[in-house]
């Protein structure tokens, strides 16, 4: 029988503990805990997702910090804006919404936010701490989907994992988290050849494309462990799961799988940088 990865209902668990961490924080510091959001331009899908992270912050106990800024601000113009958020003591994470728009250097920006304060896990130094096993917050995603193996008691350990995906802020950190716990990692893109033969090979599959229905679930052998990072228009994600999740021993719906557990991670990760700052 498929195990489903219940990502909504472990996230609202995990809100449960985190709001008495808040509060406990709350009754013993002077000041409210800011997770900070730039946003920069209209995009309506960004005005979303802010929308549902600024509700989760209420749900916990955390404060919002919503900066808006026009379409058409400046790499210069948001790096300031990064250093003010920097310098702010109340402000205990930041994450920058993207996509920005094309004049930005987002990169440039990603690598201005502090790393204390990088609890959406986008710095290099982040990640290349992360990688190495060393202490750093995690990109959000790829530490929600972790949390959603660990809290189900999939084994990790000696799978033969396959991650087809290459972003920055989400295949290649899930490659090295799954390094980090002892999976055997192939990381596929879009020169993959044969990407097919590819994920028949593997027992766990986390599905990072960002295309809608783009993988076949008839390429996903039997009891595999399957994981869809994608959410798409009409409630799809990346695999084309419908006929096929049966046969697998775990699987994340979409929705309510990875997505629920992103913003949990986020949620966390400022948690924890709250924690251990000192106001």
């Amino acid at each position: 029988m498929t195990l489903i990865l219940d990502g909504k209902a472990l996230a609202i668990s995990r809100e449960k503990l985190l709001r008495l961490r808040v509060s406990a924080w709350r009754q013993s510091h002077k000041g409210k805990p800011h997770l900070a959001t730039i946003l920069v331009g209209d995009d309506p899908s960004s005005f979303t997702y802010v929308r549902m992270k600024g509700n989760a912050c209420n749900r916990i106990g955390l404060e919002q910090l919503l900066v808006h800024m026009p379409a058409t601000t400046s790499t210069h113009e948001l790096l300031q804006q990064i250093n003010a958020l920097n310098d702010n003591p109340n402000v205990f994470g930041i994450l920058l919404q993207h996509p920005v728009p094309p004049q930005i250097d987002e990169r440039a920006c990603f690598e201005e936010i502090a790393i204390q304060k990088d609890t959406d896990g986008v710095t290099t130094q982040g990640f290349g701490r992360m990688a190495m096993g060393l202490h750093a917050y995690g990109s959000a995603t790829p530490t929600g989907i972790m949390t959603l193996l660990r809290e189900h008691q999939v084994k990790v350990r000696g799978r033969r994992a396959v991650v087809i995906g290459r972003s920055p802020i989400l295949g290649k950190p899930m490659a090295a988290m799954l390094l980090n716990a002892d999976a055997t990692v192939t990381v596929c893109h879009s020169r993959t050849d044969d990407l097919a033969s590819v994920v028949a090979d593997a027992n766990l599959v986390v599905a990072a494309v960002g295309k809608p229905l783009f993988i076949p679930g008839l390429w996903i052998p039997d009891d595999a462990v399957v994981v869809d990072a994608g959410y798409h228009a009409g409630g799809v994600g990346d695999i084309d799961a419908l006929a096929h999740y049966r046969r697998w021993s775990a699987y994340t719906p979409v929705p309510g799988g990875v997505g629920p557990m992103t913003i949990s991670a986020l949620l966390e990760n400022t948690v924890v940088s709250m924690e251990s700052q000192n106001v």
